[in-house]
């Protein structure tokens, strides 16, 4: 299965794609929405996407949007940390906007790999 990482925040990245690898997924990063959209141009067969919600450049929202309507078969795993509203509300939104589950962070490997595995 190939994953793509949407983070702008280098260890927490480091942390999915870690995780992800030692699980034996094909994993490709992206540090915000514009990236992501550029590799999930160039590669065709990604199946999941693990998006932040706040990130510069353009936003997970923004990315989640356009992710739904270029590629509707992209399982999308939303994340936040919330800043200083709290990830409650941003992942709320995030699944009204279409992410098939959220996580709100701090996360454990553990638990990713249980929300990518019930998609």
């Amino acid at each position: 299965m190939k994953i793509l990482v949407v983070e702008d925040d280098a260890a927490v990245r480091k942390f999915l794609v870690t995780v992800l690898k030692k699980e034996s997924y094909t994993v490709y990063e992206a540090d915000n929405g514009i990236n992501a959209l550029l590799i999930l141009k160039e590669q065709k067969d990604i199946s999941v996407m693990i998006t932040d919600l706040i990130m510069p450049e353009k936003e997970g929202f923004e990315t989640i949007i356009e992710v739904k309507k270029q590629y509707p078969a992209i399982n999308i795993i939303a994340i936040s940390g919330g800043g200083q509203v709290g990830p409650e509300n941003f992942l709320v939104l995030a699944d009204a906007l279409g992410a098939h589950t959220t996580l709100k962070k701090p996360f454990s490997g553990h638990e990713l790999i249980r929300a990518i595995k019930n998609l």
